[in-house]
């Protein structure tokens, strides 16, 4: 077996296990939802602020590592990364401690409240980050993907056990288990970075080395730094970490931690999308290098349809078993039951983005890639604006942050659609995505207007059943998607093959 279908295997079960962990996590993480809201305020704060302390110098290490290897300077440019990096810490702590002089009103904000935490573990995730994009250059992703899949996760939940644990042990003014919870939360990541050092060591004996005189030669650091720039443009499209943080400014940690919870439910409806550029991207490059955007059309189709019918199938089933979810989770059900709009909406704008399939791929494997970074600023820009217009002016709170990441990201994949259509003549829309929908929409109604039963349980496994037999007896009609193509052995005994 290769070593990139070893490594391939492994990131998957990886993937799978931190997804159960995950979604197992949602039925304890209700029992307080406003600590749970802290620890998911706390972990995108700190993604939020990375990219202005790594600035983009961690792609430059993939970027420019093959340039270094031939010349004998791969531990040159991880060395000068690192320092670069607690330079550039420096700096911004430099800014962040001057910003309340500047603006008085900042010590109010709970980033500042929090900074004990939220600082050391920016610098420790930044530090992560170039260990991370330099270990991918030896094609090993499986450990990575442990340190970034799954020690989240295990923070996550160890915190907030350690935090139920001691409360009900102390008074609620008392401040011990949150500060020995986050102790705990804190030292995973620390714990992280020490196993990021190690496996990389492991790789490749580390030897420090901060001579500057091979950057200068040629004025590669000038290569270096516009390329590091580029990269730190296009990370500002996180805006998920954007509302964590804007619901925790604005709303509290409550429904920070009703926000997370949503998100992590509707994340389920993206599952067809892992992998996908890994898997496509090859695809991709080879027919724009041959200027076949033939069968670039029909390639980028066929996987729009297929994303977009999983993710509906997947969807439909969260819409109609969603409501009967909630009882089977502590009284925060009820609150979660009150924002089930906030998954209509939401859920919508995901299936919108799983239709444009691998839209941005495109763009970033031609030579307009530089239009990709264009397209996540606006996206940042019209996301944070959204966020601010409906909490300051509306009252629908997390609805009014589904509708803002919801318009967001439809503005951001219609321009992606209309610049790859009218550049490369490709497009990733379909007549049967229609069907699809209408067959979908006929097996979600029917669905809800069926009876309910007194038990729940039954409700929540029977109504998902009546949908996914309605799709497909739908499909079976239409022959939208070929079904037959995947529920079959030959197909179940080649995802166990590797070459």
């Amino acid at each position: 077996m290769s070593v990139v279908a070893r490594q391939g295997f492994k990131y998957s079960i990886i993937g799978y296990i931190g997804f159960l962990l995950g979604t197992f996590s949602i039925f304890i993480f209700t029992n307080n939802l406003e600590f749970y809201g802290t620890l998911r305020y706390i972990m995108p704060t700190a993604e939020m602020l990375v990219p202005f302390v790594v600035f983009g110098i961690s792609y430059s290490n993939v970027k420019f590592f093959n340039r270094v290897d031939k010349d004998g300077k791969r531990q040159n440019m991880l060395s000068l990364s690192l320092a670069a990096v607690f330079i550039n810490f420096i700096l911004f702590l430099a800014v962040f401690f001057l910003l309340p002089y500047i603006f008085p009103g900042f010590k109010n904000m709970k980033a500042w409240k929090i900074k004990e935490v939220i600082l050391p573990l920016t610098l420790m995730l930044s530090f992560c980050a170039i260990f991370n994009k330099y270990i991918s250059n030896y094609k090993r992703i499986v450990v990575s993907n442990i340190f970034d899949n799954l020690f989240p996760k295990i923070a996550n939940l160890g915190a907030f056990l350690i935090f139920i644990f001691l409360a009900s042990h102390y008074t609620e003014t008392s401040s011990i288990p949150e500060r020995t919870a986050l102790i705990f939360f804190f030292g995973m990541f620390f714990l992280m970075f020490i196993g990021y050092i190690f496996y990389t060591n492991k790789l490749e004996k580390i030897k420090l080395d901060f001579s500057t005189d091979y950057f200068k030669k040629d004025n590669l650091y000038k290569e270096f730094a516009a390329y590091s720039f580029f990269g730190f443009l296009g990370t500002f499209g996180n805006y998920l970490a954007i509302n964590n943080f804007m619901i925790g400014e604005f709303l509290g940690m409550e429904e920070n931690g009703i926000y997370s919870i949503l998100y992590a439910l509707i994340s389920l409806i993206s599952i067809p999308q892992l992998g996908l550029f890994n898997i496509s991207a090859p695809i991709i490059s080879k027919n724009l290098a041959d200027g076949d955007m033939e069968g670039l059309d029909k390639f980028h189709k066929k996987t729009s349809l297929t994303l977009y019918f999983l993710g509906a199938v997947l969807f439909s089933c969260i819409m109609v078993g969603f409501p009967y979810l909630t009882y089977f989770m502590p009284k925060s059900g009820v609150m979660l039951r009150e924002y089930e709009p906030v998954v209509w909406i939401w859920g919508s704008a995901v299936l919108v983005d799983l239709a444009t399939g691998f839209n941005g791929n495109i763009i970033s494997l031609s030579k307009y890639y530089k239009f990709n970074i264009i397209v996540m600023l606006l996206l940042a820009g019209l996301t944070i604006g959204l966020n601010f217009y409906f909490l300051k002016n509306t009252d629908l709170k997390l609805i009014g942050i589904a509708l803002s990441t919801a318009i967001s990201l439809t503005t951001y994949n219609v321009i992606k659609i209309a610049f790859n259509y009218f550049v490369f003549k490709v497009s990733p829309l379909s007549i049967e995505m229609i069907f699809v929908s209408i067959i979908c929409t006929l097996a979600i109604t029917v669905a809800i207007v069926l009876p309910n039963f007194n038990n729940n349980f039954i409700n929540l496994i029977y109504k998902p059943a009546v949908v996914l037999i309605l799709i497909f007896i739908g499909n079976y009609f239409t022959k939208v998607f070929p079904i037959e193509d995947y529920l079959n052995k030959n197909f179940i005994k080649s995802i166990f093959k590797f070459k």
